[in-house]
């Protein structure tokens, strides 16, 4: 606490409506996450719009655990992955890792570009998925969720206004 009050409180932009400002990786992870998600409205085939989404489902526990978790000071934790984490740091999205974690296998196999990895319609479920995850990250941490409009919208500006149908 310093002479001016909780250092955490300010009425700047990014900052809860309690007024508690989140950690700038917090916000750059909600970022990336959002334009993960983007990436995968744009992607050409089925593999890559998965492994997007993917990507954006990581980016958006990223942000989260960044909220919510202090590293412990001294000796290194053995490493672990972000869905054990998640479900470590906040139990009532259990579900959630248990299901990222399991399409971990699908990624990885889009990853390395084998073109049956997914399906198309894996791929959109998955969209779908990553996006509502994201809206329940962004709840959780207090702020207002984004809309599906404000990615298409995203989309539009980034190819100059044509935007997706």
């Amino acid at each position: 606490m310093t002479q001016h009050g909780d250092p955490r409180r300010s009425a700047v932009p990014g900052a809860r409506p309690d007024g508690l400002v989140l950690p700038a990786a917090t916000h750059a992870y909600l970022t990336r996450s959002a334009t993960s998600l983007r990436e995968a409205l744009l992607a050409p085939d089925a593999t890559t719009r998965y492994a997007c989404a993917h990507v954006a489902a990581l980016r958006a526990a990223a942000a989260l655990l960044a909220a919510r978790t202090v590293p412990a000071p001294g000796a290194r934790r053995r490493s672990r992955n972000a869905w054990v984490l998640l479900r470590e740091a906040v139990p009532g999205l259990s579900d959630w890792a248990a299901f990222f974690a399991s399409g971990a296998g699908t990624y990885a196999a889009a990853q390395a570009g084998s073109a049956r990895a997914t399906t198309q319609e894996e791929a959109d479920e998955l969209v779908g998925e990553a996006d509502r995850f994201l809206a329940v990250v962004e709840a959780e941490l207090g702020l207002i969720p984004h809309s599906w409009s404000e990615i298409v919208e995203g989309i539009a500006a980034a190819d100059g206004g044509a935007g997706v149908a």
